[in-house]
């Protein structure tokens, strides 16, 4: 038996994050203040992010980078905190994935230019079966994976297929997409759903999914639409929890019909630096907290702050601090009224 931990596996890329007075329109220019570098996608933001909640977690990485520059540097982050990275694979065949992610110096709205690079290339036959850690195995980004997003004769996808192998080793399996423009979402993230435990999305993707409008004309959320829009993912076959997290808050439900809500931290505007990886900050605090088997009360909670503690830094990992650290912000801040 394999020793207790989470696996995260699927999009690996380098975040060049630019901040900007104002996002330009068509033919117009912007100014770009300043330029970071740091790590991107969901496998290395929600694991450096676990690493901080918790030093001494097991946790293993999965995916595919060029043999780059933007490779090395994502495998001595991650190396340097003491992540399992053996099963990172990397090719010649193309570059390692990189994102401009353009973030405005007010509130931190961010727009993402993303080449797609080695991520494309992660198989079926990458993912380490027999080496996986007991507990949890997370991917994402389903929607920007090529060859696991490809069609699959009778499971709908490739992806469903790797998940229900890893499903039925006794392995609780979790899902994260990505929000984007399009109508792909029906053909792709469906057939994935009944062979996962956990859904962890925002608001955005659960409309895109469910085809139903979350945010209503005054760009509020419409809470009954929300709760429908979980109850609609269920019913095509998550096992145990759909988790919905929006700036406002956080929402979850399961299979009993059970329903809870927590709403953001109250911060001031000031606080925000960027909200680059709040969504997988957000994501590394759920997924610690189901592996700890915490109630989903406190779960939420712990994902909330996770997602203020990223607020703090203008890059997708800066902020986040270890779990004693994040709970202090919801004793400082509280919730939104």
């Amino acid at each position: 038996m394999n020793k207790r931990g989470i696996n995260i596996a699927g999009s690996m890329l380098v975040d060049y994050v630019k901040k900007i007075d104002v996002y330009a329109q068509k033919g117009m220019l912007c100014n770009i203040s300043d330029i970071s570098k740091s790590v991107g996608g969901c496998v290395p933001n929600t694991l450096c992010d676990l690493a901080a909640l918790d030093d001494t977690l097991p946790l293993k990485c999965i995916g595919m980078i060029g043999r780059d520059e933007d490779g090395r540097y994502l495998k001595n982050e991650l190396k340097r905190r003491k992540i399992d990275i053996s099963d990172v694979k990397e090719t010649d065949d193309s570059y390692t994935s990189f994102t401009d992610v353009m973030t405005e110096e007010k509130g931190g709205d961010r727009t993402f230019f993303q080449a797609r690079g080695a991520n494309r290339l992660l198989t079926a036959g990458d993912i380490p079966y027999d080496r996986l850690y007991e507990g949890i195995f997370h991917i994402g980004y389903a929607l920007l994976l090529d060859e696991l997003d490809a069609e699959d004769e009778y499971y709908g996808t490739v992806m469903a297929r790797v998940l229900h192998r890893i499903q039925k080793k006794g392995i609780a399996t979790s899902m994260d997409v990505v929000s984007e423009e399009g109508d792909r979402f029906a053909k792709i993230v469906t057939p994935s759903l009944k062979y996962l435990n956990y859904l962890i999305i925002n608001e955005i993707e659960a409309g895109k999914i469910t085809g139903l409008v979350i945010r209503g004309c005054l760009q509020k959320i419409d809470d009954e639409a929300l709760w429908a829009a979980g109850e609609k993912i269920l019913d095509l076959g998550v096992r145990d929890w759909v988790i919905i997290h929006a700036p406002e808050g956080a929402w979850a439900m399961n299979n009993k019909r059970q329903y809870y809500y927590c709403p953001s931290l109250s911060l001031p505007s000031d606080y925000i630096k960027g909200s680059v990886g709040a969504g997988d900050a957000f994501c590394a605090g759920m997924l610690l907290s189901l592996y700890q088997k915490r109630s989903m009360e406190e779960a939420l909670k712990i994902a909330n702050t996770a997602a203020a503690a990223n607020l703090s830094a203008i890059d997708s990992v800066s902020g986040m601090k270890s779990l004693a650290e994040v709970q202090q912000l919801y004793m400082q801040y509280g919730l939104r009224k």
